[in-house]
């Protein structure tokens, strides 16, 4: 238990790395509200100057603006990723953590552009960090939404494989019905191919580029449509079932720990749930 104790106490944050973690990490005070922000401004301005870098004439026209505030965005990137590191008890952690790496991939393509040209057009990537807006905004709400759905297309996902399974039988035995009915001289000319009608049929989509010609292969076209329909509508029955039966989630809050930096705690929490470091 000692041990334990240690070992949480030694992982909180004191002094200018405690007080810069508030600011970067944290949405629930002025400060870090200002600077979550700022940082989508700057996200968004730096992924705006990528787009218009890639359109020729303004290249041509504006090309060395450009090249100035590409450089301008991924020295602050640089150096706020810096930041990021600096200021958790556990810097490995945060850099092998999805948002770490896709920090580190906002700043990497510049400088790989130096050696591969056209590099710097990755910098694209940047606008993934524009999720941080659900911390910044306290959408958390959303954020357990999506968590939901995720649970639950995890709990109905052999349901739905057998769905497809029976699916993907169907359109086999109808897609050589339809070649035995319409043959080559209407466009079927492969089974495989009249699998591929009647899989763009059954999804509703009718690209128009095979169509059937006798009335009998209509008769299948229409009981096809019709079959589609209700097949679109099982899979979100399925899913909204086990939607349904998930537990309701309790309000979470925007810290992040100053450890390992991962989010979605209680409001009332007192210890990080992942790693067990005392939040601020």
């Amino acid at each position: 238990m000692a041990v334990r104790g240690n070992a949480i106490k030694g992982s909180v944050l004191t002094g200018w790395r405690a007080a810069l973690h508030q600011i970067i990490y944290e949405a629930d005070t002025p400060a870090g509200r200002l600077f979550d922000k700022a940082l989508i401004a700057a996200i968004l301005l730096s992924v705006l100057v990528v787009m218009l870098d890639s359109v020729s004439w303004i290249s041509e026209e504006y090309g060395t603006a450009l090249y100035v505030a590409e450089w301008f965005f991924t020295v602050l990137f640089t150096i706020e990723y810096a930041l990021r590191l600096a200021c958790v008890a556990r810097p490995l952690k945060y850099a092998t953590s999805t948002f770490g790496i896709i920090d580190l991939l906002a700043v990497v393509p510049t400088y790989i552009d130096l050696l591969l040209p056209g590099g710097r057009y990755l910098m694209a990537v940047r606008i993934l960090r524009v999720l941080r807006i659900f911390r910044t905004f306290k959408l958390f709400a959303y954020m357990d939404e999506g968590a939901y759905i995720l649970r639950a297309l995890k709990a109905s996902r052999r349901k739905v494989s057998v769905f497809l399974f029976a699916v993907m039988n169907l359109v086999v035995v109808l897609g050589s019905l339809m070649y035995l009915i319409e043959g080559e001289e209407s466009g079927f000319t492969s089974i495989p191919r009249s699998v591929y009608w009647c899989v763009v049929t059954l999804t509703t989509v009718g690209y128009g580029d095979i169509a059937p010609q006798t009335t009998l292969g209509m008769g299948v076209a229409t009981a096809v449509m019709i079959i589609g329909y209700g097949i679109i509508a099982i899979p979100t029955g399925i899913v909204t079932v086990e939607m349904v039966q998930q537990a309701a989630a309790s309000r979470k809050s925007t810290q992040a720990c100053p450890s390992c930096v991962a989010e979605g705690h209680d409001t009332d929490a007192v210890f990080c749930k992942c790693c067990g470091s005392k939040l601020n």
